[in-house]
């Protein structure tokens, strides 16, 4: 009797084994599905206008398209060069090595090496940067060097306009030259 049941027992177990596996493999490439990109495009060069100006040139090697998702969201995983225009042709220049941007917020993630940097000599040097498109604003928690003709500084956390003429900054550190 204990043979039969143990018989029986191996069965059931096999029997569950397989049902899991398959549904393993069906979870798999629901997965796998939901996350490809739906569109995808190579060096890819693209100008921003408003009203016949142009506000923006985002230079990428790769760009990857998300858009089916929940939150839509485009990612740049070879990294982007964006060049920022005010309205007197004034340039900000941005490079990151990764950046991804999320559809419903205007948020834009930079990450790896990141360097911001403008026409005066004014240059920010971090890890992370986050920029609301909306609002033309950067920010990080993170560790940062900032240089310009005035000075040297560290610090870690900082929030500022795309020109560098509104900045906010904490735990910083560093030597300014304010007779210039």
């Amino acid at each position: 009797m204990s043979n039969k049941l143990l018989h029986i027992f191996l069965i059931l177990t096999l029997f569950i084994f397989v049902s899991c596996e398959s549904n393993f493999r069906e979870v798999q490439k629901m997965g796998f599905s939901e996350f490809s990109p739906s569109g995808e495009a190579d060096s890819i060069n693209l100008k921003y206008t408003d009203s016949g100006r142009i506000k923006a040139v985002l230079i990428s090697p790769k760009m990857l398209e998300f858009g089916l998702v929940e939150f839509p969201f485009t990612e740049f995983p070879k990294g982007i060069d964006l060049t920022l225009f005010d309205a007197n042709g004034k340039k900000t220049f941005v490079k990151a090595n990764y950046a991804i941007s999320y559809k419903g917020t205007d948020l834009i993630d930079l990450q790896g090496k990141v360097n911001i940097y403008n026409e005066t000599g004014e240059k920010l040097e971090t890890e992370q940067l986050y920029f609301d498109q909306k609002n033309e604003w950067f920010f990080t928690q993170k560790k940062f060097k900032f240089s310009s003709p005035k000075g040297l500084s560290y610090g870690e956390g900082i929030d500022f306009s795309k020109d560098f003429k509104k900045v906010n900054s904490q735990k910083i550190s560093g030597e300014v030259n304010e007779s210039e």
